[in-house]
């Protein structure tokens, strides 16, 4: 298929993108990039982290797409007693049959909204691990898969230390990307205040089957990514391993670690998602560098020297982008 073909057959898939985003703009204001880098986790079959102080609509975001899909959909409170049992589910003994049944948790959904991620324990989050990464759940000494699409949006607060678990690295890099959420701009908030003062709050209503996604996935699949642009996401990432090899020796002293293999692979699904919500078949640089901040924050480690000099993970990432060479 060349490349004409596969505009055409990407603007034809990608409809329902457009159909989805006007239907969650009922509900939100403003945060552009956040609903896109949603739609993104979504076509490409990645779970999503998003941070910010509260009341930046992070809950309500994740709902009103959960809404806008005809899919099942769960909310989970974490807190510090939550345990395993609360989020996979439990064996049950049933007196009448003489026999243990499996009850299943809200992880039994499509669209897991784990709320304040953060506040559960090391084995609340060793469950959800086993979820996000390998799409099942075990109960006892039974496996069960999860029903696709299945993705986990998870909240995080970064004001309130008391009472929360930092996530594991491992953890944090099971997120295809890391959304910060910032405030509104002074008219959103106009619209914000306006439409929080009507008689009735909007709704969103179901336009989207789940069989759409699946759909949208296996083309997002086939967006054209062109050597050049491969090697364009390899040196990226690897300028965070090696930053000497790039020229930027004044980073090596305040990197702790730099992304895995994991981190050019979202990359590389990101930018075609993108590509793919902007109904165009082939990736570009410019979508690369779009999602790059999103997929690479929270995969870099910062040594002391960095957070004693109040530099963090955005600024080594302006650094290398504007130092690697771009295709």
């Amino acid at each position: 298929m060349d490349i004409s073909q596969l505009n055409e057959k990407i603007q034809q898939e990608s409809k329902f993108v457009d159909l989805l985003t006007m239907e969650m703009r009922k509900v939100i204001v403003g945060q552009k990039d956040m609903l896109d880098r949603m739609l993104i986790g979504l076509l490409a079959n990645g779970h999503i982290l998003l941070e910010g102080v509260p009341g930046l609509a992070k809950t309500l975001a994740i709902k009103s797409l959960a809404m806008a899909i005809k899919a099942r959909y769960s909310r989970i409170q974490f807190t510090p007693d939550l345990l395993p049992a609360d989020l996979i589910g439990t064996m049950i003994y049933s007196q009448k049959t003489e026999e243990f049944l499996v009850r299943k948790g809200p992880i039994f959904a499509n669209f897991i909204l784990a709320d304040e991620i953060n506040r559960a324990p090391a084995k609340v989050q060793s469950a959800l691990l086993e979820a996000m990464q390998e799409r099942q759940v075990t109960i006892g000494d039974q496996t069960y898969v999860l029903q696709e699409p299945f993705l986990v949006l998870a909240t995080e607060n970064p004001l309130e230390q008391e009472g929360t678990y930092p996530l594991p690295e491992a953890q944090v890099d099971r997120f295809m990307m890391k959304i910060i959420i910032g405030y509104p701009s002074r008219d959103e908030e106009k619209l914000i205040l306006r439409q929080n003062m009507q008689q009735e709050f909007p709704v969103t209503k179901a336009v989207v089957e789940p069989a759409d996604i699946m759909n949208a996935r296996n083309v997002v699949r086939e967006v054209y990514l062109d050597e050049k642009i491969e090697d364009y996401i390899t040196d990226i990432v690897f300028a965070t391993r090696f930053p000497d090899s790039y020229k930027l020796g004044k980073l090596t002293p305040l990197i702790s670690y730099g992304g895995s293999p994991r981190a050019s692979i979202n990359l590389a699904l990101a930018a075609k998602a993108y590509a793919f919500i902007r109904q165009r078949g082939y990736v570009i640089p410019e979508d690369v560098r779009a999602v790059c901040h999103d997929v690479l924050r929270h995969r870099i480690g910062l040594t002391y020297e960095a957070e004693a000099e109040n530099i963090t993970s955005e600024d080594i990432i302006n650094d290398i982008l504007n130092h690697v060479e771009v295709p």
